[in-house]
Order: structure tokens, then sequence, then C-alpha cells
């Protein structure tokens, strides 16, 4: 069965970008939303294994540490894996103190070290 990831507050291209990696190394997909309401909406309603949250959403700049704390706040859907995207180890730690696992940042999207770090989430990797 696929798994789906829920990308928050990304950019197009950002977005793209991750979209285009999950989809050729895993069987999985890859859906959007912007900030705190639309990312809760999906969680309840869509079967997701998996949550990344930029650390500036793209709508208005906001800290995604705000989503990342209503997602772990929230009983019905604060056992879902969250992901902080971000290239600094200090927002890193934040967002893992906070009760995520370990992210990754834009610079490393195409990294195979990221592709490591998703597989427990979205399912062992296709085979090139």
């Amino acid at each position: 069965m696929s798994k789906t990831l829920l990308d928050c507050g990304n950019c197009g291209p950002d977005f793209n970008s991750i979209r285009q990696m999950v989809n050729s190394n895993f069987n999985a997909s890859v859906v959007q939303s912007h900030g705190t309401e639309d990312t809760l909406e999906m969680l309840r309603t869509k079967k997701i294994d998996l949550v990344t949250v930029n650390r500036k959403l793209d709508r208005d700049y906001t800290d995604g540490m705000e989503v990342i704390r209503a997602i772990k706040a929230d009983p019905e859907v604060g056992s879902v894996p969250v992901m902080l995207v971000t290239n600094y180890d200090e927002h890193q730690q934040a967002a893992i103190d906070a009760g995520c696992v370990r992210g990754f940042g834009k610079l490393a999207i195409g990294d195979p070290a990221t592709q490591e770090l998703l597989e427990p989430y979205l399912g062992e990797r296709k085979k090139k």
C-alpha cells in the first residue's frame, strides 16, 4: 500500500523538489498544506504517514514550529511523525525537542542520507 507524505509550508519549487524525490525513490505520494489549520484538517481526514514542515511557512513566513506544536498537542493526530525542513542544526534540535524526528534541509533533498531518513516512514526504497 502506498504511503503519503504531507508537506507543509514549502513554496512551489521546493514542494516539487520534495515530491519528485519522494516519487522517484518511494512508493509514496506527496500532498501539500500551507499552515496549521489545513495541516490539522488533512491529518484528521487522510491517512498521513509523515509530515514535513518548512521552518518558515511560504504563505506568510510564520514559524513552522507553530504548526509542529499544534500537531504534537493534538491527541487525535499527535502521534504522526513530523520532520522539520531546515538546513540549520539548532532548528533541527528545537524540533526534535518538540517531538519531531530528525529532518533534513533543502540543500540535502537529493542526498541519499535524506532518503535514509525517510525510509522508516515511507517504506522501502524503489529498486533502480
